[in-house]
């Protein structure tokens, strides 16, 4: 009798520490599962017994996400050097001839003798500053560098900011090979005021749900002209990709490369990067 009160008592112990142990992987997602120990029925009646139970497998929603909150995961081959065929361009003769294409033949080619892998976090929305809705203008390479670093990022490299607009499938926009006037903030006739000045059409991140690429980020053609860093050695050099609300390139692969790191207007912003675990 006493030996069965001691092993129910020691089962009671084991399950209390099974739960404990439970509650600490929940909570740490370095923590290795634990074999709890239960009290199982024997096959002869009454004599209860200490057996080894597997320990449940963790859920999906348990796993932690590979990008911190607000960014996304861009994870594939890149290639370096894209050839992307213009069917028709929109334009007229004249000035922005061979300009806007209006389609662009399929499949884009690669011309690199290998891809490249990268695997990165990219916000996605542009910076918006908090309590604000619309996103930040008026940034220059310089101030976007500051913000980045201070929330623990980085500025994102031009093939950084290709790849999350194209996808491995290299599409020219991000949104398809067809350019739609109306899937991204871009494309406005009316863009200088009375004043001869900008005016200002900026958009919430998300305004055009069309607007968004493979990998799911949002507003990389159109919105502002975000700025990124140029992939080469030697000092930092910036660029500006993705256009705005003006008729513009748009395309994934088109660069503004005539400012330096200090130019600011209404138009420019930027969104951040990160390595991904």
């Amino acid at each position: 009798m006493r030996a069965r009160h001691f092993l129910l008592a020691l089962g009671a112990v084991a399950l209390a520490s099974a739960a404990l142990s439970g509650c600490r992987a929940e909570r740490s997602e370095r923590l290795e599962p634990v074999a709890a120990l239960a009290v199982t029925a024997a096959a002869a009646p009454g004599a209860p017994v200490l057996a080894a139970v597997a320990p449940a497998a963790p859920a999906a929603d348990d796993e932690p996400a590979a990008c911190p909150g607000g960014m996304v995961l861009v994870e594939g081959d890149y290639c370096p050097d894209v050839l992307h065929r213009c069917r028709r361009y929109m334009d007229p003769p004249g000035r922005y001839e061979e300009f806007r294409c209006a389609e662009y033949a399929q499949p884009a080619t690669c011309r690199s003798k290998e891809r490249v892998h990268k695997r990165f976090c990219i916000d996605r929305d542009e910076y918006t500053p908090p309590g604000q809705s619309l996103p930040a203008n008026f940034q220059s390479w310089t101030r976007a560098n500051q913000v980045c670093r201070s929330l623990g990022k980085r500025m994102c490299m031009e093939s950084e900011y290709n790849f999350a607009c194209e996808g491995e499938e290299m599409r020219p926009y991000p949104y398809g090979w067809k350019r739609d006037s109306t899937a991204c903030n871009a494309d406005h006739q009316d863009v200088v005021g009375s004043d001869g000045k900008l005016i200002d059409r900026r958009a919430p991140g998300g305004s055009y749900p069309r607007c968004e690429s493979p990998f799911g980020v949002r507003d990389l053609a159109g919105n502002v002209e975000e700025f990124v860093t140029i992939d080469r050695a030697g000092p930092p050099q910036p660029a500006m990709k993705g256009a705005y609300w003006q008729p513009s390139r748009n395309f994934c692969r088109a660069a503004q490369t005539a400012h330096d790191q200090y130019y600011n207007g209404m138009e420019t912003g930027f969104r951040c990067c990160a390595d991904a675990p």
